[in-house]
């Protein structure tokens, strides 16, 4: 298949994608929070490192900061018990490093929650857990949190980015359900996650891969779609 090929082929459904992403709904908290300890917000790597400072920091991943923000805000007010933060802490020789540049690295600045995250009344409340992969589970302690905390049947996944750590988040929170045969709802507002961007151009001058950030912002939420998780516009 030819260049030209793919592009003509796939028109139409990039069209429908557009359209699905113009059709998402909003969700009113106040349907998930009651009775609120079903319910868990999970924020996925809202550090300085993809916010604010690093090589792989991100002015479009910072701007989902305050809207998570907010979202912690008003669903602490709701009484919404488990509040979750699951975080990149890298060891200083991980081997994601054979991938992106050395980012993250547990005891930095760079692996901090960002300042607006830290400055809520009740973030030494929330859950954190560290990681050191882009998997939320592996080796950190949330599996156990999960079995010891079975009345959680909805997760509201955030955070970055979206075809990385908050996509392998909410398939892992779809996926470990279904495999145990327990019903829960698994949503990602998408005000509230996003991906970064590398054109062709930069990433030929950095010797990256290039990485087309509207479009795999998409593509991605549309597979957690297809994988039965709930993609919506907002948590209002």
């Amino acid at each position: 298949m030819t260049a030209n090929d793919l592009i003509r082929n796939s028109e139409p459904f990039l069209r429908y994608l557009a359209d699905w992403a113009d059709r998402w709904p909003a969700l009113p908290l106040a349907s998930l929070a009651a009775p609120p300890g079903r319910l868990a917000v999970v924020s996925v790597d809202v550090i300085n490192g993809f916010c604010n400072t690093g090589p792989l920091a991100s002015p479009r991943v910072q701007g989902i900061v305050a809207p998570i923000t907010d979202l912690f805000r008003r669903a602490d007010a709701a009484a919404v018990p488990h509040l979750i933060l699951v975080q990149e802490a890298h060891e200083p020789n991980a081997l994601e490093f054979a991938q992106y540049p050395p980012h993250g690295v547990r005891g930095t600045a760079e692996a901090e929650a960002v300042p607006e995250l830290k400055a809520l009344p009740f973030f030494d409340r929330m859950q954190l857990f560290t990681k050191n992969s882009i998997h939320p589970a592996f080796n950190n302690g949330l599996e156990v949190w999960l079995d010891q905390h079975g009345e959680v049947d909805t997760f509201i996944v955030v955070g970055d980015c979206t075809d990385l750590c908050a996509y392998q988040s909410a398939m892992y929170f779809k996926l470990r359900a279904n495999a145990r045969q327990q019903a829960r709802r698994v949503i990602v507002p998408a005000d509230c996650v996003q991906t970064f961007d590398t054109p062709l151009a930069v990433a030929g001058q950095i010797g990256a891969l290039p990485h087309d950030g509207d479009l795999l912002h998409l593509i991605f939420l549309y597979s957690l779609q297809l994988n039965g998780v709930e993609v919506v516009r907002e948590i209002s």
